[in-house]
């Protein structure tokens, strides 16, 4: 059995994480759906969780969902972390530069050496092709970092000159990493599905989707405080799977 929850797992929210995942499991027992004792860990936490046959509950991104998952994994539901402007469940990409960049917008980066985590992300890559190209911007995606938080460094650090960040990530990163102070929003992207939970093939979706309703509500005020977690929302496929698939940024990369 495999469990894991580490989109927005860092040293600071460990604690936290490990004690949701303890209300989960038990009422997930309770429900007589066994579960790991402990989450997974590391890079087994990603895709060979997210394809495992006996995936009992990882968090995956939109565009790998609606790319490569739907039809292989049971959606459960999208945790809701108040992120502002945004629906329930829903999340937007911030874009970032640094703070000392004269540039004021959008229009303004056409061109400029973007930060992108990796090819399938939504917030990291989907999100910031889509808003550039319903402005007609070029975008140039030069350098891939493997993580938001290494991209947002990057810009601080002169080896790009913006990314697009999870505005979820974002508020972790300012609020624990001192390099954010460098940085500066100039954009944000239109809402869309936030990250959703996933399970196994043919997993029993209703009860798995309680227990974990059940989990946020037992957590202490800090604890949520912590995760930024208000509850878990019902948004449906169809939401996901309506969005664009964005070209690879090898694609445009060849293209210059």
């Amino acid at each position: 059995m495999i469990a894991s929850l580490a989109m927005y797992d860092r040293a600071e929210t460990r604690e936290a994480t490990d004690r949701l995942w303890r209300h989960i499991r038990d009422g997930l027992q309770a429900r007589g759906i066994e579960a790991p004792h402990e989450l997974s860990r590391g890079d087994g936490a990603y895709w060979p969780a997210w394809q495992a046959p006996s995936l009992v509950l990882s968090q995956t991104c939109g565009l790998p969902f609606r790319a490569r998952l739907h039809g292989q994994v049971t959606l459960i539901g999208t945790p809701d972390y108040g992120v502002d402007g945004c629906p329930p469940g829903y999340y937007r990409s911030v874009l970032i530069a640094r703070a000392d960049d004269a540039r004021t917008d959008a229009a303004a980066f056409g061109g400029a050496a973007l930060a992108f985590n990796e090819a399938l992300s939504q917030s990291g890559w989907a999100a910031v092709h889509e808003h550039f190209q319903s402005l007609g911007v070029p975008l140039f995606p030069a350098l891939q970092t493997g993580s938001h938080r290494e991209s947002a460094r990057a810009v601080a650090e002169g080896r790009a000159d913006f990314a697009a960040i999870d505005a979820v990530t974002w508020r972790l990163l300012c609020r624990h990493d001192g390099f954010a102070a460098r940085l500066r929003v100039f954009a944000q992207t239109r809402p869309t599905p936030g990250l959703p939970l996933i399970a196994a093939k043919g997993a029993p979706r209703r009860a798995i989707f309680e227990a974990v309703a059940e989990a946020i509500a037992a957590l202490g005020e800090a604890e949520r405080l912590n995760l930024g977690l208000q509850g878990i929302v019902d948004i449906p496929q169809s939401a996901y799977l309506a969005l664009p698939i964005p070209p690879a940024p090898a694609q445009i990369q060849g293209e210059r």
